[in-house]
């Protein structure tokens, strides 16, 4: 059973009680106030099913649920007593659910005003007293010997003086409360960031506590009944009448009530929360590992949850992601932490953007943040890949090819003139160095030695034969450690990679290669005496990629040399 189906049957009890309790109590034809009255149910029932069905988790719509059933239970009790002797009992329990109508619209209402929670807990001891208060007056009024009408009623009390102070102390109790939550309120409103919606609820309060002030001020005989009319239309309509206002002005737990097309169809939707906005986009991320369709589902989330014409993702080197037809400026802009984009929207379908709007932007920059991030990695891999495809293509066009291609032209000439000795042998040599050199390029791709002997060995014999001094040390027992093959490559090829940049670059006399494994990471760094990179030149950063890719990272210091130190989680 869904959340609108569950909300449907209080708000239908409260609305028919309501309109048949008024009709009841005067009896057809009704005069005007009864229709009013019976319309203030039906209103508040409504009101109550709209939040209540739209945001179940939010406790306020069935707050105001609770209000509309207690003023349809309290209504029909009281025709009932008007009809109804058999039943002034029943009549009795009914009518005495008044109780929580002006309990709810005094204490709780305002006090959980607007996002359904307690303003600080400091207010607790105020909601718990204000429970004990209803129900202590609940049953003092369902216990007085005579109902509204002056029927007997069966569930009196002996003591009547018992349901009479139960009643008259419970009500002083929670009209005190309403006070004190009303002064609260208003400290709220004055502290508020958005301070319009506390004031109509602000206004609705007092306007509620007057009116019935001048209820009060009719029974001692103080007020006359035209002013008693008034009094209890503030008390009826004054709360829910603020209710509305802040929903369709203030889009009061982001339900907004507009009017869309020429037919003037009127419009009530529901815009996510950020939670819910955060929870779809980590999961739509999740499901799509392709970092540039990442920034497409980011786009369309901006665009979804805001409810605009278009949105887009722009990165920092100007590529613009966007979904929806950018037909317009955009209104609304985020930076993304770092300088990595920022987050772009147009004008919202319906209505105007709203500070609320620019807070979810602002969350959504986090996941912005992380995927432009991802999207920036991956390009980089891509182009990393791509530069090294072409390197071994090159390479093996340039170098394997080509002594291949003589290898073959030598054969043939000796194969025609019956070559003697002599050419063999230089044939015989001329295989020799393509073999050496086809191995030389296979330890680019991945190396025999890491494959068989681990990270050390390898490491050693790619230093052995080095035109430099250069020296390996490794930590106790590492040498006999095994890692997975993703982790021991990057490694190796960053130790490759940095002494190649140290001979080719820094020109260094000296290189030391230090290897270790503490706190579960693999480490491996690689220091020279050389003169260091030119500046602006970064022959690193594909490798950085590469160990970024694994968690791990990369970093070059300069000063008396360079050092590259370059690491990866490893548990081992």
């Amino acid at each position: 059973m869904g959340a609108k189906t569950v909300a449907a049957v209080p708000a239908v009890i409260a609305a028919a009680g309501a309109t048949a309790g008024a009709l009841m109590e005067s009896g057809l034809p009704a005069p005007p106030q009864q229709w009013v009255f019976a319309a203030l149910g039906c209103v508040l029932a409504a009101l109550g099913w709209l939040l209540a069905s739209r945001r179940p988790g939010i406790v306020y719509g069935w707050l105001l649920l609770a209000a509309a059933l207690s003023l349809g239970l309290g209504a029909f009790g009281v025709g009932l007593s008007r009809r109804s002797d058999d039943l002034a009992g029943l009549a009795a329990i009914l009518s005495a659910c008044f109780t929580f109508y002006y309990g709810l619209l005094w204490v709780y209402i305002p006090l959980l005003f607007p996002d359904g929670h307690l303003p600080s807990r400091r207010w607790r001891p105020v909601a718990w007293l204000g429970g004990v208060a209803l129900a202590v007056q609940f049953a003092g009024n369902m216990l007085l010997p005579m109902t509204l009408y002056g029927r007997q009623n069966p569930l009196a009390l002996p003591q009547v003086w018992i349901a009479v102070w139960a009643s008259v102390g419970g009500q002083a109790v929670v009209l005190v409360l309403g006070l004190v939550v009303a002064a609260g309120l208003v400290v709220r409103w004055r502290r508020a960031a958005h301070r319009g919606q506390y004031a109509w609820m602000v206004a609705g309060t007092l306007i509620n506590l007057a009116g019935w002030g001048v209820v009060i001020g009719y029974a001692f005989g103080g007020v006359g009944s035209v002013a008693v009319m008034f009094g209890l239309l503030a008390v009826l309509a004054a709360v829910p009448s603020a209710i509305g206002v802040t929903l369709v002005r203030y889009q009061l737990f982001d339900i907004r009530v507009g009017v869309r097309g020429s037919r003037l169809h009127v419009v009530v939707d529901v815009r996510p929360s950020v939670g819910e906005v955060l929870h779809r986009l980590g999961t739509a991320l999740e499901d799509t590992p392709e970092p540039v369709e990442q920034l497409g589902r980011l786009a369309a989330a901006v665009r979804t949850g805001l409810d605009v014409r278009w949105a887009a993702v722009r990165l920092a080197d100007g590529t613009r992601v966007v979904s929806g037809q950018e037909a317009t400026p955009a209104v609304l802009t985020v930076p993304v932490r770092g300088g990595l984009g920022q987050l772009e929207s147009g004008p919202r379908r319906l209505g105007r953007l709203t500070e609320e709007d620019g807070r979810l932007l602002e969350a959504l920059a986090v996941p912005a943040g992380l995927a432009i991030q991802s999207a920036g990695l991956a390009a980089r891999l891509v182009n990393a890949q791509e530069k090294e495809r072409r390197r071994l293509e090159r390479n093996l066009h340039d170098g394997v090819q080509q002594q291949l291609v003589a290898l073959i032209a030598g054969l043939e000439l000796a194969r025609a003139t019956g070559g003697g000795a002599e050419l063999f042998g230089r044939l015989r040599d001329q295989a020799r160095q393509t073999l050496t050199d086809l191995r030389e390029l296979a330890a680019g791709i991945h190396p025999s030695a890491l494959s068989q002997g681990g990270l050390v060995e390898a490491v050693e014999g790619r230093c052995a034969d080095l035109p430099v001094p250069t020296k390996v040390v490794a930590s106790d027992g590492l040498r006999l450690r095994r890692f997975s093959d993703e982790v021991e490559g990057a490694m190796y090829f960053a130790v490759s990679e940095a002494v190649a940049n140290a001979l080719k670059h820094a020109r260094a006399a000296r290189i030391e290669v230090r290897l270790s494994h503490e706190s579960a990471r693999l480490r491996a760094s690689v220091r020279d005496d050389g003169v260091g990179f030119a500046d602006g030149q970064t022959p690193m950063r594909p490798m950085a990629d590469r160990l970024d890719a694994l968690g791990g990272g990369l970093e070059i210091s300069r000063g008396g040399g360079t050092l590259v130190e370059a690491w990866v989680p490893a548990d081992g």
